[in-house]
């Protein structure tokens, strides 16, 4: 009797940590994000990231967005990209036009996974700017202002992290206002 008494404050206890971990990782477009689940298991529910799943797609990075990592992306959302001149979004879904796609993507994409206060560790240690090479070969700018990172792109284009640290089982996302273009 008391094997199963414990047992069973055992379960509801882990049963009770899982959903306290769950309910840390912040909701996304409206979903509940999960740290069991991978990149593109989480972003497909976010109805704020359906471009990005849409030229992810495109790109034919599913697959490695699913795989090991770890990762960070800095997940644009749709107002991200729809503040891009009228038309990009459309030219770069082109099939013809998948190079483009594919590096304007990778340049989100990150080999770590770099949680927020890793990124501002460095951010200071490095004196206020921080570069994160990307895998798609360009380098980011990343700052720290009132506890809030920006990032910078090749261009001079400034994101800014709206939601940092949505946890996954394969690396991490932080939300970010703007997309961050690659020089071309």
């Amino acid at each position: 009797m008391i094997k199963s008494v414990f047992r069973g404050c055992a379960l509801a206890a882990a049963m009770s940590a899982v959903a306290f971990a769950a309910a840390k990782n912040p909701v996304v477009g409206g979903a509940a994000m999960f740290a069991s689940k991978n990149i593109i298991e989480n972003a497909v529910n976010s109805k704020d990231h359906t471009t990005l799943v849409a030229a992810v797609k495109a790109a034919g990075l599913v697959g490695t967005l699913e795989g090991k990592g770890p990762f960070t992306v800095f997940a644009p959302t749709n107002e991200a990209f729809a503040a891009l001149p009228k038309g990009t979004v459309d030219t770069l879904l082109k099939p013809e036009n998948k190079a483009t796609l594919t590096k304007v993507l990778t340049c989100h994409v990150v080999a770590a996974d770099a949680i927020a206060k890793t990124v501002a560790k460095m951010i200071k240690d490095d004196g206020g700017e921080h570069d994160i090479k990307t895998v798609g070969g360009c380098v980011l700018k990343a700052k720290e202002n009132m506890g809030k990172i920006t990032l910078t792109d090749e261009n001079g284009g400034v994101s800014h992290v709206t939601i940092a640290d949505v946890k996954q089982s394969n690396g991490v996302i932080h939300v970010v206002d703007k997309v961050l273009l690659p020089k071309m």
